[in-house]
């Protein structure tokens, strides 16, 4: 009985060296000299941008991240990848039908196809302003989101300037607020005006000093000082660390307050306390943010920069500032947590005796 004959390979086939293993379904890796798009070119780091009264804190937010997530899908994006796939070959001239590989774009990725290549991108809020608040605002892409989290153990001293008006009392202490009160005024001078913020300054360093947990006697205390260093080492109620009068001019005036752990609300009831000490009464007119940690008026972006350029630039302009404050703090508080640990197991082991 004859012998079947032989099968025969396909044109093109034979001395074939694709640049990877073929898969089942005809096809290899992707082609020589492509490539993904790069998530290089996505922005990674700590910025600042300008918060204006009246928004809250979330909508900046949200307006960032839309600008980011439209400037990227629009940025130019690489060819789409290409692999081999074996296509019947033109039928030559008393030639026989067969297969020859050639490269085909993978129309999976094609833009029409696949969607805008950037749906979700985590842009993350630092300590927050109210909604009648303004000033500096820090927010995090990328490991950003880590460094505002390692901002948050730090504990950093924020400065505002705070504007006010004696002779008024509202509700929630606002120059917005239901009027509750008028009082007279006259009386008041700026000297009197800066022994009340002076009673207030001394009553919050004691406070300070008592949150620290540091043994003021000791070199690490003067040093920690010298450096403006000396901060609570966990929760604590706001504290005012500094606070002083820029402007004073019957009834308006304008205080410089920095402070830890604070709420917006809290600078206003302040206002209101030191318009009941002077006699009086008084609302807040202004809550503005100068200084985060690093960050100051001069970092924050204003609403026509929100770009991904300048978000970039200013990640890199802040870059060094942030990861030496980092260090600096959290080295310090790296040494302070065993020495703690050590005074309570003193003092739990000589309750025990």
């Amino acid at each position: 009985m004859p012998s079947p004959p032989p099968r025969k390979q396909a044109a093109g086939r034979s001395g074939w060296h694709g640049p990877e293993r073929l898969g089942t379904a005809g096809y290899s890796s992707v082609q020589p000299g492509t490539a993904r798009y790069s998530m290089a070119s996505i922005p990674a780091g700590l910025f600042a941008v300008y918060k204006p009264p009246g928004v809250s804190w979330c909508r900046v937010r949200d307006a960032v991240r839309a600008r980011l997530l439209r400037e990227l899908n629009e940025a130019p994006e690489p060819p789409p990848r290409q692999r081999i796939r074996f296509l019947p070959a033109a039928p030559g001239a008393g030639g026989e039908p067969g297969l020859v590989p050639a490269w085909v774009p993978v129309l999976a990725e094609h833009p029409l196809v696949r969607g805008p290549r950037f749906r979700q991108l985590k842009v993350g809020a630092g300590h927050r302003l109210d909604v009648k608040a303004s000033g500096v605002f820090v927010l995090g892409v990328g490991h950003g989101n880590k460094l505002l989290t390692d901002r948050y153990h730090c504990h950093l001293t924020k400065v505002y300037t705070v504007g006010g008006l004696f002779g008024k009392a509202t509700e929630d202490f606002s120059d917005t607020g239901k009027l509750v009160e008028k009082a007279t005024f006259d009386h008041i001078t700026r000297e009197k005006l800066e022994r009340i913020l002076a009673v207030i300054q001394g009553t919050n360093h004691k406070a300070l000093l008592l949150h620290s947990n540091i043994d003021m006697k000791t070199q690490e205390a003067y040093e920690l000082a010298v450096n403006g260093l000396i901060r609570p080492m966990g929760k604590s109620p706001p504290i005012i660390t500094a606070i002083r009068c820029l402007q004073f001019a019957l009834p308006e005036f304008q205080l410089e307050i920095h402070c830890v752990h604070e709420t917006q609300q809290y600078l206003r009831k302040i206002v209101h306390e030191i318009g009941l000490e002077l006699k009086s009464c008084a609302v807040c007119t202004q809550v503005r943010r100068i200084r985060d940690g690093v960050f100051t008026l001069d970092d924050a972006l204003l609403r026509t920069q929100w770009n991904l350029q300048s978000i970039r630039n200013a990640i890199l302009d802040c870059q060094l500032k942030v990861r030496e404050e980092l260090e600096k703090t959290l080295g310090h508080q790296d040494k302070s947590v065993p020495k703690m640990a050590a005074e309570v197991a003193h003092e739990h082991h000589k309750q025990s005796l």
